[in-house]
């Protein structure tokens, strides 16, 4: 997930840290050396390079022995052929003699397992193109009661030409029952409008097979003139970083300076990257502020199905490169696009999207009063740690929540809720920053390279900015600096933490190197390419990682991405969890009982109908989603409906029956005075607030903290 890599660095704001890093970084760079008897070509400087910086920077890199050779033969493979219906059992077989040399290859011997798969692959995409040609060339059966399993960990390479053709016949009729599926729905929907032509389903169904024949046509295309021998060593060294770690990735050249225009900002689109992942174009990552992100609909994860200018007719995906996909989700400022999604859950939805330059003015903290009755409750919403480390005047996240606070104050609030939901994460330095405004002093995290000791980052003010009430709203989708903050409050048991069973479980920290030996890590764009690498890790001052385990919340509250396996523990590569010595730090004497209060809100979700509902759905949605789909049109269609209908419902579950109050501060209204559009969205903001069943219980839960410190203090 690229909108996770968020550890910055800032040599005004961590000096030590930062100096021995780049110190470390430069020795172990510097040292690597070249055989200048048998100059290198390009493939190997690359690769040669790769396993010199993995092996001596990675915080925790694996041996590059026979083991790991054996990993990456099996694990390139199938980034290659990921639906396994390409290349068969009798050309694995023949690579095998490359499954133990690989580790050679990265030490610096020839390239020559990746061009023996390319040579293969070509071969073997003729022979598919062939296949399908002869498959689509006649009408499908849907009456037929048969299965596809599309979970590729589910699948084997293929042992003869009937089984890779008879998978192939699958896939295509799958992908013609979606749009003959669609076209049913379409016309029973307008069947006894005037002007609309009912068809016969033997129309319908030539319609659907002639727009997967289009499909499988580009496909191939794109396969065998643009898919190159280079996009296939690219893929081959990503697969050995991402063999050490998720977050470790390899960026050749061309796609460095792609993922740098993304991630400046400077161009117009709905601000959202894009990866391929089996067969398929899905949601990477979603900017904070973004046109993508302001639609509150899109996840990481989803799976863009088809894209449509306006109204028009939508291009449908399917084969598409990822490149390809960008160049129709672009455009004109102020022109919509419609992006058709397959989400987590199986549903399909349509979420319609303003193009606009993507810049991040709606990130920045902002803050209401909320209620349900009973308190007067401060609300603080932090989409991600900004901070902009070239301006001294710049926005921080750490200031910003600072003033945001002092507002709440002095409209006198009872109780303070920060929402870090789908946050990212961003500057250390601020959450450090922020999480001092809550404790006197103390430590808020430890970081740890690969050779040293943990430091100990603290909070040097012993001043406090509020000392009443808190809560601290999270999900699985809030990461690394979000996970430090509310680790940090819920050690000090300064505050209650409430949310999905854990947060996401990212406590690594990468930064870019460039690959040229010459430059080493001080030119990030090298001819060569880039290496975003893990040098760090995080540490609770309790001395647990927030890898893999990320942040357990006090109280759970039922969600419907709970079961969608989107956290890091999802990926088999993630790094483990583990400890290092506890930091000293004193806990927070509250006047009331957090245990109670987390009990007293467990009840109210145990017996609160809608939770129950989500979570019952939630298990059924989990279940139906297991990649193994009926190709009979009776059993698709039903599971469709049965989908669509249970996704309504867990919208409908969110909203509450009774909305909260959700009142403005003094002046928020007056930074959206010029600005009608944004003044919209503010308005938009608010309205979801008001329903929001997460929200409603978190205000609970710091109503029993407001009513206990009252008891305490003799205050009715």
């Amino acid at each position: 997930m690229q909108k996770l890599v968020d550890y910055m660095f800032s040599k005004k704001s961590l000096p030590v840290l930062a100096v021995l890093l780049i110190g470390a970084l430069f020795f172990g760079f510097s040292s690597m050396g070249t055989n200048s008897a048998n100059p290198p070509g390009k493939y190997e400087k690359i690769l040669h390079n790769v396993g010199d910086i993995l092996q001596e920077v990675h915080y925790s890199p694996k041996k590059v022995n026979d083991d790991f050779s054996r990993e990456i033969f099996t694990k390139f493979l199938g980034v290659v052929d990921a639906e396994k219906n390409i290349l068969m059992l009798q050309d694995v077989q023949q690579l095998k003699k490359f499954e133990t040399s690989l580790d050679d290859e990265i030490n610096g011997a020839e390239v020559a397992f990746v061009p023996a798969v390319s040579a293969l692959y070509k071969k073997r995409i003729l022979e598919a193109e062939a296949f399908t040609k002869e498959i689509l060339s006649k009408p499908f059966d849907f009456s037929t009661d048969e299965t596809i399993v599309m979970d590729s960990e589910k699948l084997e390479f293929t042992k003869a030409d009937a089984e890779r053709k008879e998978r192939w016949r699958k896939r295509w009729k799958y992908m013609t029952l979606e749009r003959f599926s669609d076209q049913l729905e379409v016309q029973e929907k307008n069947k006894g409008k005037q002007g609309f032509e009912v068809r016969s389903n033997a129309e319908l169904e030539k319609e659907a097979r002639e727009k997967v024949v289009r499909i499988a046509t580009r496909m191939f295309d794109r396969l065998k003139l643009k898919y190159s021998d280079d996009d296939r060593f690219n893929q081959y060294v990503n697969t050995v970083t991402n063999a050490m770690d998720p977050h470790t990735t390899f960026f050749p050249p061309v796609d460095k300076r792609y993922f740098d225009e993304q991630m400046s900002g400077r161009f117009f689109g709905i601000g959202a990257s894009l990866r391929e992942e089996d067969g398929n174009i899905k949601i990477a990552s979603v900017i904070s502020g973004s046109p993508a992100w302001k639609t509150g609909e899109i996840t990481v994860g989803d799976v863009v199905l088809k894209v449509a200018q306006g109204a028009e007719e939508p291009a449908d995906l399917a084969g598409y490169a990822v490149e390809d996909a960008v160049k129709i989700i672009r455009g004109k400022k102020g022109t919509e696009v419609r992006l058709h999604l397959r989400k987590a859950d199986g549903s399909v939805k349509i979420v319609t999207i303003i193009r606009d330059e993507i810049v991040q003015d709606e990130t920045f903290a902002r803050s209401a009063i909320v209620g349900n009755g009973k308190s007067k409750i401060g609300y603080i919403f932090l989409p991600e740690f900004y901070a902009a480390f070239d301006d001294p005047k710049g926005a921080r996240s750490g200031a910003d929540v600072a003033k945001e606070v002092i507002k709440l104050k002095e409209q006198k609030v009872d109780g303070i809720i920060i929402d870090l939901r789908n946050n990212g994460g961003g500057s250390l330095y601020d959450v450090v920053q922020m999480a001092g405004l809550f404790i006197e002093e103390g430590p808020i995290v430890q970081v740890k390279d690969r050779d040293g000791r943990p430091s100990v980052l603290r909070d040097r003010d012993k001043s406090l900015l509020y000392d009443g009430p808190l809560a601290v709203m999270v999900n699985e989708f809030s990461a690394s600096a979000s996970e430090i903050f509310a680790a940090a409050i819920q050690d000090y048991k300064r505050g209650i933490v409430l949310g999905s069973t854990t947060t996401y479980g990212k406590g690594t920290v990468q930064r870019n190197i460039g690959l040229d030996k010459e430059t080493g890590m001080f030119t990030s764009n090298s001819e060569l390419g880039t290496i975003k690498l893990t040098l760090q890790k995080f540490y609770r001052i309790n001395g647990g990682s927030t890898q893999l385990k990320g942040v357990s919340s006090d109280i759970i509250l039922p969600d419907i991405f709970e079961k969608s396996k989107l956290r890091e523990k999802d990926d088999p590569d993630a790094l483990p969890w583990d400890e290092v010595a506890k930091a000293p730090y004193i806990l927070w004497k509250a006047p009331y009982d957090m245990e109670m209060v987390s009990k007293n809100s467990q009840v109210r979700v145990d017996n609160n109908p809608a939770f129950n509902l989500i979570k019952t759905n939630t298990d059924w949605l989990a279940a139906q989603n297991d990649k193994v789909y009926s190709l009979n049109l009776q059993k698709f269609r039903e599971n469709k409906q049965k989908i669509s209908s249970t996704v309504k419902q867990l919208e409908t579950l969110n909203k509450l029956s009774k909305e909260l109050t959700v009142d403005d501060l003094p002046g928020a209204l007056d930074r959206f005075s010029s600005d009608a559009d944004k003044l919209e969205r503010y308005k938009n903001w608010k309205k979801n607030l008001r329903n929001d069943i997460y929200l409603d219980e978190t205000i609970n839960a710091v109503n029993d903290m407001i009513f206990q410190k009252n008891l305490a203090f003799g205050k009715e």
